[in-house]
């Protein structure tokens, strides 16, 4: 008989209903601490990824096995003082990118909505030539933010924060640290050099900012061929109705080509990736979209139906605008990652994803968000707060899972290879959504080929070692947002 409880894999929209007289997630016996040892933060983080850790087979320190007595466990435990180093040195896969912790579960739930505290510039970070001194340059500013007050723009660099030149050694302090306010120096780039400039521009960070992920939505006309253009920069659940609005003013437009442009975007919610497919795609909801991978022990508990995703004839509050498309203009570069390579993916099976820029990110795991909360399986809930442990604040986002398409392809951890490859150009970044940026005239040249008369020759290409989203509690992680289903 199948059991069907809630689980919150990320965002606070579903709640688990398991209590201590219902058979959840099975996990066996599992050691326990000293109760007078001082590892509260670190038995919680072994508990919880000893239970739902993709790759918690191959991390001995996380075998079933691996401690004959509570004793030799708190023993273990006790000789890791800083949870932090504990869970990235100790608990995670050589081969694990990605998952990551937060002190602050709050920040951490907070952030998967899409608030966090910015200023409203998202940027690139560079070296300069051969040495440890790094710039900056704008990729866009968020509307109704700070930013979009002041006298900064996307294409413009910066070298400098409150007069003190970036390095790789100073760049986390100075930009992503506890300074609310900082002033950046702006710099010029001529004949491939980087020079200061007088021109400053002071930012605050503003509290509970949200970015609305849909940055540019418009039809153009491409010698009469109706052609949507979406730039899309995260998957956030709470804008899924506004997403599906957009396709509704594309449809009835006109539109018969899509350029969706995610070469920013870093991830988030599956079930967004799922809605957004299937806006392009088609609502045949006996179609695959994508099937899930666990670890054995929560693969085992799973039914075929929770694991198992079909394209959606609905967001939960509306029908579904499909554009019901063949083929798909898709810009993505390294920084696209985890849910958007997740839509390239899972698309690729019915229709031509023509994919113009660079390799993506390669992250095809997502991940659920855990707390010191055992008597929910770990899984945070909004509604159970107050079982939360009130003596660790610790939150965990590790990976749980891999995602394959309706053919059975998952293997993208080198990243997605553009089909039409070419890098954004940092002495010509263009206007994003404009028929003269680069990326875009590339797929428009698809569509109707000579139309943008460019030569797309790229001068500095816009190599970034880091950018401003992945510096964010979210970073780039995937996660779920569905009901949990169990073979009980």
């Amino acid at each position: 008989m199948k059991k069907y409880f809630f689980l919150f894999l990320g965002v606070s929209l579903f709640f688990l209903s398991c209590n201590s007289d219902d058979d959840g997630i099975q996990n066996g016996p599992t050691p326990n601490p000293d109760p007078s040892a001082n590892v509260i933060a670190q038995d919680f983080m072994w508990q919880a990824m000893n239970l739902w850790y993709f790759w918690q087979g191959d991390v001995a320190d996380l075998a079933d096995d691996r401690f004959a007595t509570d004793a030799e466990y708190t023993a273990f435990l006790e000789s890791f003082t800083d949870p932090e180093s504990f869970f990235l040195e100790t608990l995670l896969f050589e081969e694990d990118r990605f998952s990551f912790e937060n002190e602050n579960y709050e920040e951490l739930v907070s952030s998967l909505s899409g608030i966090s505290q910015s200023n409203g510039v998202e940027f690139g970070l560079g070296l300069i030539g051969d040495t440890n001194n790094v710039f900056g340059f704008v990729q866009y500013i968020w509307p109704d933010s700070d930013a979009s007050t002041k006298n900064i723009s996307r294409g413009e660099f910066f070298t400098r924060v409150d007069g003190v030149q970036l390095t790789t050694g100073n760049y986390r302090e100075l930009l992503f640290g506890d300074n609310s306010t900082y002033t950046l120096g702006m710099a010029t780039v001529s004949n491939g050099a980087i020079s200061d400039s007088a021109k400053e521009v002071t930012l605050t960070k503003i509290e509970n900012q949200v970015e609305d992920p849909i940055l540019v939505a418009k039809t153009l006309d491409v010698n009469g061929t109706k052609v949507a253009y979406l730039m899309y920069n995260r998957f956030l659940g709470s804008f899924n109705e506004d997403l599906n609005d957009a396709f509704a003013t594309f449809k009835a437009e006109g539109a018969t080509e899509l350029v969706l442009d995610v070469r920013y975007n870093p991830g988030g919610s599956v079930n967004t990736s799922r809605l957004l497919a299937s806006m392009i795609y088609g609502t045949n909801t006996s179609d695959v979209y994508i099937r899930q991978r666990w670890n054995d022990k929560i693969q085992a508990q799973l039914s075929d139906d929770f694991l198992t995703d079909y394209f959606a004839n609905s967001t939960g509050s509306s029908p579904i605008n499909s554009l019901n498309l063949s083929r798909v203009f898709v810009i993505a570069t390294e920084s696209s990652a985890s849910a958007s390579e997740l839509v390239m993916n899972g698309l690729a099976p019915y229709i031509d994803v023509i994919h113009i820029g660079e390799t993506t990110s390669g992250k095809n795991e997502f991940s659920i968000t855990l707390v010191d909360d055992p008597g929910n399986s770990f899984v945070y809930n909004s509604d159970r707060e107050g079982n939360i442990n009130p003596q660790n604040s610790w939150g965990l986002q590790p990976l749980v899972g891999r995602n394959e398409n309706a053919a059975g392809f998952s293997d993208y951890t080198s990243g997605l290879v553009p089909d039409i490859a070419i890098s954004e150009d940092l002495t010509n970044l263009g206007t994003l959504g404009e028929v003269s940026e680069p990326l875009l005239a590339r797929a428009l040249e698809e569509i109707a080929p000579g139309i943008t008369k460019m030569d797309f020759t790229v001068e500095m290409p816009a190599d970034a070692f880091t950018t401003s989203r992945i510096h964010t509690p979210v970073r780039d992680h995937m996660y779920l947002e569905k009901p949990l289903q169990l073979n009980k």
